[in-house]
C-alpha cells in the first residue's frame, strides 16, 4: 500500500505513521513556572541530537505546560524512563490542569539537580539537566487554525548517573530496562535479551575496502 500523507487516505483505523517510527525513546521531562509549581511529562518525539555539545530535543504539541514553563525560567530535566517507574511515567502523561503537580499525582520524590533549577525524578536511574536553548514552530497542519508542534532544543549541561548501574566503566543499560514507545498503546523495554553488538566497518588505510570484525568490541569509537 501507499498513501499521502496530506490526503491520509491509508484506509487503516489509525494514522500508522508513529507505528513506523519506532522505538522511540521517552523524554521524561520535568519543568518549573516562575511560581515555582512543578510539571512532569513523558514525551515520544524526543532523541539526542549532538554530543559536541551534547543536546537534545523534543517537540510539544500545542501550548503545553512544558513548553510555557521552559520559555519561562529556561531549564529542565529529562529522567530516564525504565520498566520500574512504567506505571509513574504513564500516570504522569495525564492531562490534567496546569496546577496539578504530576510529580505528586504519579506518586514520585523529586530530587535537587546540580546546575539546574528543576528538580528530577529521584528514583530514576539516570536524567540529564538542561538548560534551554530555542524553540522552533513546525508547520501548521491546518493555516486556519493556531495548533502546531514545536521543538524544543535543549543543552546538556549535567548528566547524573546512578554508580550502581557503571560496571568497569561502562553504564549497564540493559540492567537499567529503559522504555520505548511504539505505535497505538504499545512500548518496548531494553534489556539483555532484546540488546545485541555490532561492530562497526573497519576501513583499509586506502580507503577502498572495509571488514567486519567477529571479535568482541576492542574500546575503540570508528
Amino acid at each position: 500500500m501507499f498513501y499521502e500523507t496530506e490526503k491520509n487516505n491509508h484506509g487503516l483505523r489509525f494514522n500508522p505513521f508513529k507505528a513506523l517510527v519506532v522505538p522511540r525513546p521517552i523524554g521524561w521531562i520535568s519543568t518549573r513556572n516562575a511560581a515555582g509549581e512543578l510539571n512532569l511529562a513523558p514525551y515520544s518525539f524526543f532523541n539526542g541530537i549532538s554530543d559536541q555539545p551534547p543536546m537534545v530535543a523534543f517537540s510539544v504539541g500545542g501550548r503545553k505546560d512544558t513548553l510555557r514553563n521552559i520559555e519561562e525560567t529556561r531549564d529542565c530535566t529529562c529522567s530516564l524512563a525504565t520498566m520500574a517507574l512504567c506505571d509513574s511515567m504513564n500516570m504522569s502523561s495525564a492531562a490534567v490542569d496546569a496546577d496539578v503537580d504530576e510529580f505528586a499525582l504519579a506518586e514520585l520524590e523529586t530530587t535537587a539537580c546540580e546546575l539546574v533549577s528543576t528538580p528530577r525524578v529521584a528514583a530514576s536511574p539516570a536524567a540529564f539537566e538542561c538548560r534551554y536553548w530555542k524553540s522552533l514552530p513546525l508547520p501548521r497542519p491546518n493555516p486556519d487554525k493556531e495548533f502546531c508542534f514545536n521543538l524544543v532544543i535543549c543543552e546538556v549541561v549535567g548528566v547524573y548517573i546512578d554508580e550502581s548501574y557503571i560496571n568497569d566503566g561502562i553504564v549497564d543499560i540493559a540492567r537499567m530496562q529503559p522504555i520505548a514507545r511504539l505505535g497505538y498503546m504499545d512500548y518496548s523495554v531494553v534489556n539483555q535479551e532484546s540488546m545485541f553488538t555490532l561492530n562497526r566497518p573497519e576501513v583499509s588505510s586506502d580507503g577502498k575496502r572495509a571488514q567486519i570484525s567477529d571479535e568482541p568490541w576492542d574500546g575503540v569509537y570508528r
